[in-house]
């Protein structure tokens, strides 16, 4: 005779392991649905292509790209320059690159807007760094620009200084600032032209990626660095005594070919990891405040 009470258990069973199995299959696929926000950027791999102020060369090439690509995966290919020298890059066509950062807010605007052919719809503010004068400890000049005042020392006869062009790079623009802003703080108008020479005077003014070489090889008694650039090289430094510096910013190119590289790359700056290494590196990173077009901030940007 059949059991019916048997019966009713195994119907039980039955029902319990399909729903057993139901429920593991809906928790598998809910995990493992590619969007942009749920794949590790560890499986992304590729390559990222940043043009970036050469203020950060050494951070770059020897920090947050290994990291980077131990982290993720994904390969950094970088073009350091000047911000504004980069904005023409950029404009020419005869390069691609996925992200920028620029040692500046102004380099980004000649990139918005119909008018300027809408590379860029939005930045964001990634970190700042003082302007400060890095100096070669075995110049002839090293003990009196220490004792200071600085100003006067550079502008004694046989002084090799470096800086940026203005018409390339921001801080080369920083760098006239601080003089006009000492000279007339001291009522001397005529300082300007004893420190810099002309704008672009051909024995101080050099590309911004050479000048820490040009520092530490003995072609420079001094020049204008970013704090990051000088704890990156360990030249020691003295503080100009105006408050000026970076204002780094970082945005991913409307046309960019790599986007979910370049969104994995911004991603990472601002990532505990990325923000420890910049701050280590003399970048402090704010806030990631953001002007232009929210709403074309790339989906899966963590801003």
């Amino acid at each position: 005779m059949f059991d019916m009470r048997k019966l009713s258990r195994m119907k039980k069973f039955l029902i319990g392991i399909v729903a057993t199995v139901l429920a593991g299959c809906g928790s598998t696929s809910s995990a493992s649905a590619p969007t942009s926000t749920s794949v590790s950027p560890r499986h992304i791999g590729g390559v990222v292509r940043v043009a970036y102020a050469g203020s950060l060369v050494g951070a770059m090439v020897n920090d947050i790209s290994p990291a980077f690509h131990a982290a993720t995966g994904i390969t950094f290919e970088g073009l350091p320059g000047g911000s504004t020298a980069l904005v023409n890059q950029i404009k020419s066509g005869t390069q691609s690159f996925d992200v920028f950062i620029s040692a500046a807010p102004s380099a980004n605007e000649a990139l918005m807007g119909t008018a300027n052919g809408s590379y860029l719809t939005w930045y964001a503010a990634l970190g700042t760094s003082p302007l400060e004068i890095g100096y070669n400890p075995s110049s002839r000049f090293a003990a009196a620009l220490k004792a200071g005042p600085w100003y006067k020392v550079m502008a004694e006869p046989g002084f090799a200084l470096g800086r940026t062009d203005p018409a390339l790079d921001p801080k080369g623009v920083l760098v006239e600032k601080l003089l006009t802003e000492e000279a007339s703080a001291l009522g001397d108008p005529s300082l300007v032209e004893k420190v810099l020479g002309a704008t672009e005077n051909p024995s101080q003014v050099f590309p911004e990626e050479t000048l820490v070489a040009r520092l530490q090889t003995g072609q420079l008694d001094a020049g204008f660095f970013y704090a990051n650039e000088a704890d990156q090289a360990k030249i020691p430094t003295i503080a100009t005594g105006i408050n000026l510096g970076a204002d780094f910013t970082v945005s991913i190119l409307s046309n960019a070919k790599d986007l979910p590289q370049a969104v994995a790359f911004v991603n990472f700056l601002y990532s505990a990891q990325g923000s420890s290494l910049l701050d280590h590196l003399g970048v402090k990173v704010g806030a990631p405040t953001i002007t232009g077009a929210v709403s074309k901030v790339p989906k899966g940007l963590h801003l």
